[in-house]
């Protein structure tokens, strides 16, 4: 009741704003370029009746075209039926609109979200009329854009004709949303419920693939998501962070949740602090309920929330968004398959370039490791022919599959190629493997486990402390853990690297170091300690064994960074490689330890082992029974 005696009110303050649709729309003409409320912010009734009105009089106008980012309804400018009334022009391409544009009825224009506006006030792309969704006009007269700013401001400013559906629906958003019914030409009234949207991915692989993510973003961070399944899904893997800030060009249910759970409280940003701000929402009903005049929120333009350069200024910038493809050399699309367009740059390059320029920013890209049920690896030597590469050798610092996290910022491309396939689906890790080294990516001897017996056993990590109270992390090697243990033995002393090889080694190659690195983990195991500073993993100790199947014992060899030796990092190690090899039914370990040795000669003899010894030339030969009841782990 409230709303018709509003709707009375206004027909009686400005009766030339309201008129019957065929009135309206005669005032389109041909050849007129037409921009339309994007996503969930569609004016569904003035959509509706301007078909309508095409059926009715379809010779009332010819070419019109029809410019929006995205359509989530049903997008009927796009059917073939009206070619002659309507040509599609896209920023981004969705479901109801891919099969047009890759017909060849509909185009799709690649651009940087956030330089939309300014084509549009610059006259490059020029927008004749523009059909709008707001909220209802307040007592001010002022109406909110709602759900859908993003780059309606830039077209209601420069339209020849706007038109707006007025619809109680709509929820009034703070920031740089609002207008004024004098800025209107014609009101619709119309009070269709909002498009709701919601997707859903596979449990197990969005809850692995969250955990992953969730052990990059940080506590303060600032973070935006992206379009797609796999980003919005992992946002609850986010609750337990403190002091979250949120900027983003599309606000999802996901990101309601962190707010209300208080996760997020914005209250670290440095800019817009203590406030979400976002450009556009697509979610339930609830989440356009929870963002209606809450002055928490700011939606903006894209032209302000997707600039890097406004996107920089937000210290611990964490961007998250996914891609169709990356191939080896870190290069990945967001825009099509092959020569098949499929959805868009969007606001992707925005963000990955904006946290990547940020202090301390960090731009994550999340995907399946497989498409087209399994039947595809989505992590390819080089992209499809035809492809548009969206992200740049440079745009990426992370790449999260379910099967692990690939570090990329200042790799070389050998560096990449291997922390890529180590995140591949298991089944297409050696044709990976095989065609990195027909282009040269990789060293042509790169020796690689293939099946369950090379798979990387997650499930193994753990964490210790040492004695300092420094936390490390025990996990097993990885293939791409190569560079690591080079920096490592290089780092050790010459004392330290005697002691381990029982020789004045000073030389370690990548033949020698593949030894380490390519791992059957049902013969043998090598557990590094490494601790992780800002990102950045080093690693401290490493111990390692070899399984005699005959003996059914294993030999077994360790040695710990210089600084960190005396800190019971050894101990440690040993500890869990006892526990390892015990649960893999192993009797004990071998070992050869120098005479002088002194320090791995008590710590070996405080373990609780049954120790039979021999020596000869300055080295012991140890046999160390594992006892009934020993500790480990």
């Amino acid at each position: 009741m409230e709303n018709i005696v509003l709707l009375d009110k206004l027909k009686n303050k400005y009766p030339e704003k309201f008129a019957e649709f065929e009135e309206i729309f005669k005032n389109i003409n041909r050849g007129d370029r037409m921009f339309i409320s994007s996503a969930c912010g569609e004016p569904q009734t003035l959509l509706k009746e301007l078909i309508n009105y095409v059926e009715s009089s379809p010779n009332a106008f010819f070419d019109a075209e029809v410019l929006h980012i995205w359509s989530l309804g049903v997008a009927p400018y796009a059917n073939k039926k009206f070619k002659r009334n309507f040509r599609l022009n896209s920023f981004f391409i969705s479901n109801m609109t891919r099969d047009a544009v890759n017909s060849g009825s509909a185009d799709y224009a690649p651009t940087f979200h956030y330089q939309v506006p300014d084509l549009i006030r610059r006259g490059h792309v020029p927008v004749n009329v523009a059909l709008i969704h707001t909220s209802m006009p307040d007592c001010h007269g002022y109406v909110s854009l709602g759900v859908s700013v993003d780059i309606a401001k830039a077209a209601v400013e420069t339209a020849t004709l706007v038109i707006a559906q007025i619809n109680p629906n709509m929820p009034r958003v703070y920031g740089d949303s609002m207008l004024h019914v004098t800025h209107l030409d014609y009101m619709v009234y119309g009070d269709d419920p909002l498009i709701e949207f919601e997707k859903r991915v596979q449990d197990d692989v969005s809850s692995q693939i969250g955990k992953y993510v969730a052990s990059i973003v940080e506590d303060g961070d600032t973070i935006q998501v992206g379009y797609g399944t796999i980003p919005n899904a992992i946002l609850k893997y986010l609750e337990d962070k403190k002091h979250l800030g949120i900027h983003t060009e599309l606000f999802v249910d996901g990101l309601a949740k962190l707010i209300k759970c208080d996760a997020v409280d914005n209250s670290r940003k440095t800019i817009n602090r203590n406030q979400t701000v976002a450009s556009f929402c697509m979610g339930k009903t609830e989440t356009y309920q929870y963002i209606d005049n809450h002055p928490k929120f700011a939606f903006m333009p894209v032209d302000y929330t997707n600039n890097p350069l406004v996107i920089a200024q937000n210290h611990q910038m964490t961007a998250i968004n996914t891609a169709l493809q990356i191939d080896l050399s870190g290069q990945a699309t967001a825009e099509s398959i092959g020569t098949k367009f499929f959805g868009g740059i969007g606001g992707t390059a925005d963000f990955m370039r904006g946290a990547a320029l940020a202090p301390n920013g960090k731009s994550i890209l999340t995907m399946q490791s497989t498409a087209q049920n399994g039947t595809v690896s989505r992590i390819v030597p080089l992209l499809d022919h035809g492809a548009g590469v969206t992200l740049s050798r440079g745009d990426i610092h992370y790449v999260v599959t379910e099967y692990g996290i690939a570090y990329l910022y200042g790799k070389n491309i050998r560096e990449r190629a291997m922390a890529l396939i180590s995140i591949a689906h298991p089944k297409f890790r050696e044709e990976l493997l095989a065609e990195a080294k027909k282009h040269s990516f990789i060293y042509k001897d790169q020796a690689f486990v293939p099946g369950f017996a090379g798979e990387y056993p997650e499930h193994l990590e753990t964490e210790r402390a040492t004695k300092k109270g420094e936390t490390l992390m025990l996990r097993p090697v990885k293939l791409k853990d190569e560079p690591l243990l080079k920096k490592f033995f290089y780092s050790l002393s010459d004392h330290s690297i005697y002691n381990r090889f029982i020789s004045a080694r000073k030389y370690i190659p990548h033949e020698r170091l593949q030894a380490f690195v390519v791992i059957n983990y049902t013969r043998e195991m090598v557990i590094l300690a490494t601790k992780v500073d800002k990102g950045k993993e080093e690693v401290v100790g490493i111990g390692q064994y070899a399984i005699d199947e005959k003996m059914h014992t294993a030999d077994v060899a360790f040695v710990v960074k210089d600084e960190y030796q005396g800190q019971g990092v050894g101990t440690k190690l040993l500890r869990y490689l006892t526990y390892l090899a015990k649960s893999q039914g192993i009797l004990g370990f071998t070992a050869d330890v120098l005479v002088n040795n002194k320090a791995m000669l008590h710590m070996l003899y405080n373990m609780d082992f049954d120790i039979e010894q021999d020596v000869s030339e300055g080295v012991y030969t140890l046999k160390l029974w594992f006892r009934e009841g020993q500790r480990g782990a």
